[in-house]
């Protein structure tokens, strides 16, 4: 079984704080605060070794851990991680796991570290080829029709809570017809779709059930983070990359975007959009 347990020598930083500013609106200059989103260097530490540090935003830090650990393809099932910390130190975060021995030992043969800020999610690849990775092809049968879709997208601000208090942070959401939104928030995309991928995991939910919702443009981790996830539809309300439509067209995952009030554009695998 997952233990999970957080280590409160150090507070965990609240997600946002309130800070003074002085705003020039119509010529006249006016004293106040606004509330800014939190961002944080969080590192991934498996079996003592850091693999990954990433800038992000300190909230739901459980589902980050094991959001990554699958994405990244470190585990497929929450229980592979024997154990996990969220331990709050003076520089950052430390989310310490530990894996199951079959999984422990398939790291230790492709250990590598990433140091990447909020805005990229792949700084800090050993090559070329690794940018390009394979993801499993999406075999799933899933069909949704277009007010389907419509609703899943109508459903996302009304969720985006951080977002509401910031107006400076990604989401990302699963919506199922039966079960409505599940949804992360984060100042990075990709790190939003990570927490997304750990929620799912924890409520034994799967992503090929439904829709994973993007408020962010659709760029190449993001399709191949939501293929690790099996997400057969991804759905974003901004456009996608070129790269990002044929790494979808090539695993079978059926990629939705420029999603708005009055519509939304196919780009590959159109035959799970019904009428």
């Amino acid at each position: 079984m997952t233990m999970f347990a957080s280590e409160t020598a150090r507070v965990v930083p609240p997600p946002a704080r309130c800070v003074l500013r002085q705003a020039w609106r119509n010529g006249s200059a006016l004293m106040g605060e606004r509330t800014l989103a939190e961002e944080v260097p969080v590192a991934f530490s498996y079996d003592g070794a850091t693999h990954a540090v990433l800038m992000a935003t300190p909230d739901d830090l459980e589902d980050f851990a094991l959001g990554f650990s699958c994405t990244e393809g470190i585990i497929a099932t929450a229980p592979e991680i024997a154990e996990l910390a969220v331990v709050s130190v003076a520089d950052g975060i430390v989310l310490r796991m530990w894996l199951t021995g079959d999984r422990s030992d398939a790291l230790a043969a492709r250990r590598r570290r990433i140091v990447g800020p909020a805005g990229c999610g792949m700084c800090g690849l050993e090559s070329l080829a690794a940018a390009n990775r394979t993801i499993p092809t999406v075999s799933y049968d899933l069909q949704v029709s277009r007010q389907d879709i419509a609703e899943a997208v109508a459903a996302l601000p009304a969720s985006q809570r951080l977002n509401m208090q910031t107006r400076a942070v990604h989401a990302a959401a699963f919506w199922h017809s039966d079960q409505g939104l599940i949804l992360r928030e984060d100042v990075g995309r990709h790190n939003a779709l990570d927490k997304l991928a750990g929620a799912l995991l924890r409520s034994s939910s799967s992503a090929a059930d439904g829709v994973v919702v993007l408020s962010s443009r659709i760029s190449i981790e993001l399709v191949q983070k939501a293929g690790m996830m099996g997400a057969p539809i991804i759905v974003g309300v901004s456009a996608p990359t070129a790269l990002a439509v044929r790494t979808a067209e090539m695993a079978g995952l059926t990629l939705v975007g420029i999603a708005r009030d009055d519509g939304f554009e196919v780009f590959t695998h159109p035959e799970r959009i019904t009428r």
